[in-house]
């Protein structure tokens, strides 16, 4: 109860006095959106940060060599928590953003900061502005700015993986960067999956695949490693014993 009650006052008062903040790199996206991105995703790590100390994390990396650090790269993550996004910005290596259901822009506040850091809304209920939003991925990734990608498109507390779906990875398709699996085991034990939502001390493991560049696969390579995705992020997470 005592980690739930003192993260939730110290997220509502980090985002009301960053306020200021955010209207400065609102700004500075005028001109350099790159600069903003980069600028607000350092403070939202560092805030971050200090949430998964709060939750009493013990955080487990594997593969983080394999995490690029000097290009854009598309994190394609099986998604059980919003822990799972707070504790991938900590580890990328470059700013990052991530794809976001639409109904995040109802929630007060929390919508400035996605965008800050170059995040994008997606409606998966309209083709065409689908369509908008990965094209716009693909324009912030050619400028440096890596992606996080729930292809699940929803939190899954189950034990099997929800279908995925394939329209995203374009974005690394069409801006030549790689593709890069992310698995990740009892994020949803930090948080929803507990009794009351209280936040609980877990031991949580995070892996990264080998970068993938699915330019420079032919067609059939190309579908055969989009199909073949969850698959291997389920063989990660089956080597997972925590």
């Amino acid at each position: 109860m005592i980690r739930l009650i003192i993260s939730l006052i110290w997220t509502v008062l980090a985002m009301i006095f960053s306020l200021p903040a955010h209207w400065h790199w609102k700004h500075i996206a005028k001109k350099d959106p790159v600069k903003a991105w980069t600028k607000s995703w350092k403070y939202a790590r560092r805030f971050f940060r200090s949430l998964i100390f709060l939750a009493g994390t013990k955080l487990e990396v594997r593969g983080a060599e394999n995490i690029p650090e000097d290009r854009a790269s598309l994190f394609v993550c099986n998604h059980r928590s919003y822990f799972d996004i707070i504790i991938l910005q900590t580890l990328s290596k470059t700013p990052l953003g991530f794809v976001a259901k639409k109904e995040f822009h109802s929630y007060p506040l929390l919508p400035l900061y996605i965008e800050d850091i170059g995040s994008l809304f997606l409606d998966r209920d309209n083709v065409r502005e689908s369509l908008k939003t990965i094209n716009e991925g693909t324009e912030r990734m050619k400028k440096g700015l890596s992606l996080g990608l729930y292809p699940e498109g929803t939190r899954n507390h189950g034990k099997e993986l929800l279908p995925f779906r394939q329209g995203g990875y374009r974005m690394a398709e069409k801006s030549d960067s790689p593709i890069v699996l992310v698995a990740h085991t009892n994020c949803g034990r930090i948080f929803e999956e507990n009794r009351f939502h209280f936040i609980r001390s877990r031991h949580v493991v995070f892996e990264f695949a080998p970068p993938v560049y699915p330019s420079r696969m032919d067609k059939n390579e190309r579908k055969a490693f989009y199909d073949s995705i969850p698959s291997r992020i389920q063989d990660m997470l089956d080597t997972h014993n925590v």
